[in-house]
């Protein structure tokens, strides 16, 4: 059976390294070694994470039988008021398409209500195959934004929303 953990700061090391397993399958159709690596550097560093989770994120796993299959992280007192942000969601590539990241998607979701907030947003990149698994979730595409990252990188991500009732 599938459960939900939150995440201690004392288990980012967990998320770390399910994102090292994750992101490769992920990205490596879409953005260059480089850029993958850059970014894995500095936003799964330990020290990145638990700036992260010092700062409000909280973050999810998703466990069966002592294996984590993924992970999600979002912030519910965020810079925009009645919003929760999701700032990640990852399921290990083996299981993809297995209802998981709809299990942690859900979870967001019912803790997005429990605050109170009416709305639940995300960055994604352009160009991921998980832009058809949002908008299938009730997702629609509010902005385009390119982010510079450092290093002459940029994240070109769509901004998308869902109204939270």
């Amino acid at each position: 059976m599938q459960i939900i953990i939150q995440s201690s700061k004392q288990q980012l090391a967990i998320v770390r390294e399910l994102a090292y397993k994750i992101w490769p399958d992920t990205y490596g159709e879409i953005l260059s070694v480089g850029q993958l690596n850059y970014m894995l550097d500095n936003f799964y560093s330990i020290s990145s994470l638990e700036e992260q989770f010092d700062s409000g994120h909280v973050f999810l796993f998703v466990e069966e039988d002592g294996q984590y299959l993924g992970f999600a992280a979002y912030e519910t007192d965020c810079k925009e008021k009645g919003k929760t942000k999701l700032h990640k969601i990852y399921v290990m590539p083996n299981t993809q398409g297995k209802g998981i990241g709809k299990f942690l998607l859900n979870e967001v979701e019912q803790r997005t209500k429990q605050a109170e907030n009416n709305f639940l947003f995300l960055n994604v990149n352009k160009y991921n195959k998980a832009v058809s698994f949002y908008e299938k979730q009730g997702f629609v595409k509010i902005a385009d934004e390119v982010i510079d990252i450092g290093q002459g990188y940029v994240m070109d991500d769509f901004v998308m929303e869902k109204l939270i009732k």
